[in-house]
């Protein structure tokens, strides 16, 4: 059985107090069309700013930018002083619009699931193979993901469609609208293509991806010459096939479109580059979250690149407790506990300054949000500043850079006459730690954020409350639902906790039976655990990594080799009291 088959089965078992002000509507449009940030600090671009400048906007235009603006009767004053004033960021790949599809449990549960009458040769709906659908078409301007984007400071998108081998094709989508078409910036930007296989059917595996993706792009080829030649003069031809997946791939061996390859670890990147060099597509290698290793060979291949902004959690090292149960030592030395702990804050040093390696080899990035959640972006990028990334190189893979890449600078990525009036406004550098957005403006249209307000001190009573809910409260049933590639898996997670020991275990909405926690251990409000898993005679550890917040969690699941996929949760039962 091959080894993807095996992770796929493996997931089966796993089963800004913000407020808008004059915008709760995302189509809001204000009173007048014509407006002036008044006094602020406007970085131009990346390296450029101007003190105490004003920005005009005009039907969604900025219309004029300096010192000494004069600004019309008829337009709002926005007062800005001491504000800073940037370009609307941009998402270079993201599912920011795109609803979740939840998997079938009928089609994942061993003992259920339909039988597939020819698996080795399915339809291209069954094996994730469905390069004709747009974004556009799939895209709901009422998700909420889009809104969660804004309220960073992202006023672009570049979106492409949720699946697993070719998914569809990508647009590029302001994150305020009615509608996928108001919205709509420019359509068929992008090929989106993964390396999943599909679910019980050819390819199910990596090289079997690797190996459809040659053979529908030289039947492309094929298509592509053989409709030519008909349009030319079809006397003595056959009429063509006109297949729309085949179509798909015509801008893209036109080197009018190119391949969003996602490839996060380094053999899917060797993967990826190995495919291109053989096709010649125009490639753009996204979603790296291990791209070090082959930075010098993307930069002499002159292949742009887009960066996750999804980091691991930050290491959390709790306090020592004189008054807590001494629990019994590990097999493992202490020796060999450093030489552990040293070798995993070394790969987290490596992935924290991986933007910064990419700047400092002189090669030129965007980022992307497509594998990470909304509310670690910012302290995300804070944790790669640290690491050696300038706030200008920051900002740069945020705003100009992304807008080259999506063949818009024109259009957008700085603060200047005649660009669209995608702006962020801030009461801090962005950058910085206390920051906060305050207004974000989309084609003109205006968001206004408050100062989230801080919690007032708690009490005696209080801060006993938070304890148990967040360390010693943690007994009882919780939902969960993991979301793999766009699938969902959930079940019950079942927790013991008595003075810090933790028991448990989980059950799947997939398919009956528990799986017991192996080695859990609580710090503070953090659960790490694993779980052996027997597939096919081959046995696997699942790593779970969550973070309790009251009566919610969310956190990670690794499956070794395969990576990462995001885990949330929520109490199904009331706390138990003290």
């Amino acid at each position: 059985m091959k080894i993807r088959f095996w992770c796929v089965s493996l997931l089966v078992w796993l089963g800004t107090s913000a407020l808008w002000s004059q915008a709760s509507d995302p189509g809001y449009k204000p009173a007048t069309r014509t407006f002036a940030l008044k006094n602020a600090t406007v970085v131009v671009k990346p390296g450029q700013t101007i003190a105490n400048a004003t920005v005009l906007v005009r039907e969604g235009l900025i219309v004029a930018v300096g010192t000494n603006i004069s600004i019309p009767a008829d337009a709002r004053v926005i007062a800005a002083d001491s504000m800073f004033v940037y370009a609307g960021f941009i998402d270079a790949l993201s599912y920011a619009g795109i609803p979740v599809k939840k998997e079938d449990p009928m089609m994942m549960a061993p003992g259920s699931r339909p039988r597939i009458a020819n698996a080795a040769n399915p339809t291209n709906e069954q094996a994730g193979i469905q390069p004709e659908i747009k974004a556009r078409e799939v895209l709901s301007a009422q998700e909420k993901s889009l809104e969660d984007l804004r309220k960073l400071g992202f006023t672009t998108a570049h979106v492409v469609p949720q699946g697993r081998m070719l998914p569809g094709s990508g647009g590029v989508f302001l994150t305020a609208g009615a509608s996928a078409d108001e919205m709509l910036l420019k359509d068929n930007t992008s090929m989106f293509a993964t390396l999943n296989g599909a679910r019980m059917v050819y390819p199910s595996t990596v090289i079997g991806v690797m190996s459809k993706f040659r053979d529908l792009y030289k039947q492309a080829e094929q298509s592509k010459a053989h409709e030519a030649a008909f349009m030319a003069n079809p006397a003595g031809l056959p009429r063509p096939d006109y297949n729309q997946a085949l179509q798909a791939f015509y801008p893209v061996i036109d080197k009018k479109q190119p391949v969003y390859f996602a490839a996060e670890d380094v053999k899917s990147m060797y993967r990826v580059l190995n495919l291109q060099q053989e096709l010649g597509f125009p490639l753009v290698l996204s979603g790296l979250k291990q791209g070090w290793h082959l930075v010098d060979a993307i930069k002499a291949k002159n292949i742009p690149v887009v960066l996750s902004t999804d980091l691991p959690k930050a290491k959390e090292t709790p306090k020592e407790d004189a008054k807590a149960p001494k629990t019994e030592p590990s097999s493992m030395t202490d020796a060999e506990k450093q030489q552990l702990e040293a070798r995993a804050a070394e790969e987290m040093k490596k992935l924290e300054s991986q933007a910064a390696t990419f700047a400092g080899k002189g090669v030129s990035f965007s980022f992307a949000t497509i594998n990470g959640k909304a509310s670690d972006v910012r302290s995300n990028f804070q944790r790669m500043i640290k690491n050696g990334l300038s706030e200008d190189q920051a900002l740069s893979a945020l705003t100009t850079t992304p807008a080259t890449l999506l063949g818009l600078s024109q259009t957008l990525g700085t603060v200047e006459k005649g660009k669209m009036a995608n702006l962020v406004v801030t009461d801090k550098p962005y950058f910085s730690d206390k920051s906060n957005v305050r207004i974000v403006i989309v084609n003109g249209s205006i968001f206004e954020y408050e100062v989230p307000k801080a919690a007032p001190a708690a009490g005696p009573a209080a801060k006993g409350a938070m304890s148990a809910a967040k360390a010693g409260g943690i007994s009882g049933k919780w939902s969960y639902a993991i979301n793999a590639q766009g699938d969902i898996y959930d079940g019950v997670l079942h927790l013991n906790e008595a003075d810090g020991s933790v028991k448990g275990n989980w059950t799947s909405n997939q398919l009956s039976g528990e799986n017991e926690l192996t080695n859990p251990i609580l710090a503070g409000a953090r659960l790490t655990f694993s779980s052996g898993v027997v597939m096919q005679g081959a046995s696997m550890n699942l790593g779970f990594d969550i973070q309790f917040d009251g009566n919610s969690f969310s956190g990670k699941v690794n499956v070794p080799s395969f990576g990462s996929f995001d885990i949330k949760g929520n109490r199904l039962d009331a706390p138990k009291s003290e």
